[in-house]
């Protein structure tokens, strides 16, 4: 992921500083913007951003209308910054395209944590077509799944729900957001699918199927 350009749009100079640091730490190249308009003119004029951490309260335009914006032209990856955890706010979200939301204050190490899985999913490279935790190996390219070495037959969906899954390892994923992630924005389905979905995907994990663990209240975690 090295030198990938990730923007920043924040009002606050000392929370963009924080991030933008951390960021540079972990390779990437950042940009900074101020508010909304200032970051609509430099997602138009830089070209090649890969994600956005956008926030909801800002001055002039604020986040839901850049996120609009930029969903009419774009599906760059959008992580929402936001000062309150509302649920209908998260499922404005939602709809409007938004992949991830970060309530402050945060740790700016698991914001990178979500940064990377982001990126690993939408840029990926050949080293990152594999997957290994716990047991499990999951080769993207070839759709295949193996368990100790043995494979194992899974649907497409219950292998991009297992991926998901593992690239998010040791993250708290909410049914809203496994449903965004892995069956799109465009899906109005209702969330419990989601456990019909692990339920089977669990069974056929056989002895593997605890790394799957049901957070009460939130959804789940892979724990490995």
């Amino acid at each position: 992921m090295s030198g990938t350009r990730i923007m920043i749009v924040d009002d606050e100079q000392r929370l963009r500083k924080l991030v933008r640091d951390y960021m540079i730490r972990e390779g990437y190249s950042v940009l900074e913007a101020a508010n909304g308009r200032e970051a609509l003119d430099l997602f138009d004029n830089e070209g090649n951003i890969a994600l956005i951490i956008l926030d909801v309260m800002m001055p002039e335009m604020d986040g839901w209308q850049v996120c609009s914006e930029i969903r009419k032209t774009s599906k760059v990856p959008i992580i929402m910054l936001t000062a309150r955890s509302d649920e209908k706010d998260e499922l404005r979200g939602f709809e409007l395209g938004v992949d991830e939301y970060v309530t402050k204050p945060f740790s700016p190490r698991t914001l990178a944590a979500r940064v990377n899985a982001i990126l690993r999913r939408t840029l990926g490279t050949a080293a990152e077509k594999q997957l290994e935790a716990g047991g499990i190996e999951l080769d993207k390219a070839a759709h295949i799944v193996k368990i100790d070495g043995e494979s194992i037959d899974l649907s497409y969906k219950e292998f991009e729900l297992l991926q998901y899954f593992m690239e998010n390892n040791g993250i708290a994923l909410s049914r809203e957001r496994i449903l965004n992630s892995v069956w799109n924005y465009d899906y109005y389905g209702d969330a419990r699918t989601i456990d019909t979905h692990v339920k089977k995907l669990r069974s056929k994990l056989g002895s593997k199927s605890a790394l799957i663990k049901t957070v009460w209240g939130i959804g789940y975690k892979f724990e490995a």
